[in-house]
């Protein structure tokens, strides 16, 4: 059995999703997302109430299990804790990864959201265990928050390979089929995306082809 951090080490395709009340089940959608080649699905739903999101974390954790997969939590260290997440995604204004690791049990993997060239540098000097940089495109997922765009991100790839080629790192914000190519060809090995599968009529599908449209990891 892999450990969370060999996972990780091997994950390429991290999907971020809500609740999807108004989508349709969400234990089909997120084991369908497994399927399709999912190495991370994050539960990100700032409308549920603690309870609710609880529960939807039951059905994560028990698709994740299934599928030999990891789950994350968004930004509170407490629903982490509690849900038993694999992973806690941080974002730039959120608890300090010392906070953070007051709450959480040992063993969870911790990553961080990036907006520039300076903050993925402070994130490979860190402890996190991985980084996301974007958005790369506008995209409004994240609504009034300026994209980086593919220069940053190749600036990123570069400093990488250079410091920490070791550490994993995601490209997001507009990442679909379409521009995952771009992506690839500046040195992006690993993306996190929303919409590309969250509004695909097949969830499965849309996963394995930006799944199968990234090289393999060297």
């Amino acid at each position: 059995m892999k450990s969370r951090q060999q996972r990780l080490q091997s994950a390429q395709l991290y999907v971020c999703t809500d609740a999807r009340r108004e989508q349709g089940d969400f234990a089909e959608f997120v084991d369908a997302v497994y399927r399709g080649g999912a190495d991370i699905i994050q539960l990100r739903d700032k409308t549920l109430e603690a309870a609710a999101e609880l529960e939807y974390f039951g059905i994560l954790r028990d698709a994740a299990r299934r599928h030999h997969a990891l789950y994350a939590a968004n930004d509170r260290a407490d629903v982490a804790a509690v849900s038993g997440a694999d992973v806690l995604h941080l974002g730039q204004g959120d608890l300090s990864l010392e906070d953070a690791h007051r709450v959480l049990p040992d063993g969870v993997l911790t990553g961080l959201s990036t907006h520039s060239v300076e903050q993925a540098e402070l994130a490979l000097r860190s402890a996190h265990e991985y980084f996301c940089i974007g958005p790369v495109w506008p995209t409004p997922t994240k609504p009034g928050r300026p994209a980086v765009g593919i220069e940053v991100v190749h600036e990123v790839a570069k400093l990488a390979a250079a410091t920490r080629p070791e550490r994993p790192w995601f490209a997001i914000g507009g990442v679909n089929l379409h521009t995952v190519g771009e992506l690839v060809s500046v040195g992006v090995r690993r993306v996190a995306v929303v919409r590309a599968v969250g509004d695909a009529t097949d969830p499965e599908a849309a996963a394995a082809a930006i799944k199968a449209a990234l090289p393999p990891l060297s």
